[in-house]
């Protein structure tokens, strides 16, 4: 996500990531040595042709489940008997989660407390916040399974260090494991949406569709070795290498705006404009449009999110633009599958929820003046307990 100087790592981990790396301030043609155009370098090692051709035939599958509850469709799914998990209520659920430190995350964990108050037969709700430390995190599940839980819901902080206590707690309880997946198979669901490939590729095509061709794209990137941005990226460099656009950087922001606003001031004055922005991550989209407006230039198509300060901004300075999402909406899931699996409910394994793109065409649907710049759209929050007060709002 993006998901720690406190702005860098608010937006960094708001993607639900963890990893380290910066770039330079300055354009450095970073997938490239060609000091006049970067293209798109090498493909990353992240980068899966099954994973990534089963994800753009998704964008375009319809979602099973209520038309009007996105947190609890399913895009082709294959379900896993629960019936041995079966009890009687009421229930303690226990969530481990790697962490709250940025806008992303505070609004998802508002969802998943708004969701449990909707189910009576939750008597318990144990949460415990890593703080986006794997040994915290670790420890959290261990003490966790001390306390009588009967289902464990896992946002891991990291993949691979946090698999070998998920696998613990399999032995134990049900584990729903959701948001960023771990190496094993053991959970009984694993709950997150389309995933990067499709989030990527929506804002490639996008660009390769509104911006004439030879055009200037510059890509920012949050940083390296974060899967989700890597298969980001992977995905749009697809899309690029298939179009006649010219890439002609790819550079590390580190979710900085300040940073962000700076490298693209500094294409602006080393190509004379750029006629368009890809980014893996739209958290520092509004600073990437201002740094065009700092230059006396015109906003060229560029790819944002769902945060409210980026969609105000598109809607009223009418820009041309996109929002792939990665939906807050599905911190309410694994509070509904946990209830499934309890009751000996079959659940889709794994659970793939839609992953919504705004357009111009839905923009006023997603525009929230009543509610923080920082608040992300698609938090399917609107009929919960406490909206919009709990998340902000007015």
């Amino acid at each position: 996500m993006k998901i720690s100087t406190a702005l860098t790592a608010v937006v960094v981990t708001a993607m639900l990531f963890a990893a380290a790396g910066c770039a330079s301030d300055v354009p450095t043609t970073t997938q490239s040595g060609d000091p006049k155009g970067a293209g798109t370098g090498e493909q990353s090692k992240f980068f899966v042709q099954a994973d990534y051709d089963r994800e753009i035939a998704l964008r375009t599958m319809t979602a099973q489940g209520p038309a009007d509850k996105p947190w609890e469709q399913a895009l082709d799914p294959k379900t896993v008997d629960t019936t041995k998990y079966k009890k009687a209520g009421p229930y303690h659920l226990c969530f481990s989660n790697a962490g709250v430190g940025n806008p992303w995350r505070q609004v998802g964990i508002k969802n998943m407390q708004a969701e449990v108050k909707l189910h009576p037969e939750i008597k318990t709700f144990t949460v415990a916040d890593a703080e986006s430390k794997d040994d915290k995190q670790i420890s959290d599940i261990t003490d966790l399974l001390g306390k009588g839980c009967d289902a464990l819901i896992v946002s891991p902080n990291t993949t691979a260090t946090l698999t070998p206590a998920v696998e613990q707690a399999c032995a134990k309880v049900p584990v729903i494991v959701f948001d960023r997946g771990v190496n094993t198979k053991c959970p009984v669901t694993f709950i997150n949406p389309i995933g990067g490939y499709a989030f990527g590729a929506t804002g490639a095509e996008f660009l390769n569709e509104k911006v004439k061709a030879g055009g200037k794209i510059l890509a920012l990137r949050i940083l390296p070795g974060v899967d989700v941005l890597e298969t980001r990226w992977s995905a749009a460099k697809v899309a690029f290498d298939k179009s006649q656009l010219n890439v002609v950087g790819v550079e590390f922001t580190d979710g900085d705006p300040a940073k962000t606003k700076t490298i693209v001031t500094n294409y602006i004055q080393r190509f004379g404009n750029i006629d368009g922005i890809w980014m893996d991550a739209g958290a520092t989209a509004v600073a990437a449009a201002e740094a065009f407006e700092d230059a006396g230039k015109p906003v060229p198509p560029l790819v944002g999110e769902d945060q409210q300060d980026f969609l105000k901004m598109w809607q009223d300075k009418k820009l041309t633009a996109i929002s792939p999402t990665y939906p807050t909406f599905q911190w309410r899931t694994p509070v509904i599958a946990a209830l499934k699996i309890l009751n000996g409910e079959a659940v889709p394994s794994p659970w793939k929820l839609p992953q919504p793109t705004i357009t111009q065409a839905n923009l006023s649907q997603y525009v929230q003046p009543n509610m923080p710049p920082l608040h992300y759209a698609m938090c399917g929050c609107t009929t919960l307990p406490g909206y919009p007060e709990t998340w902000g709002g007015k």
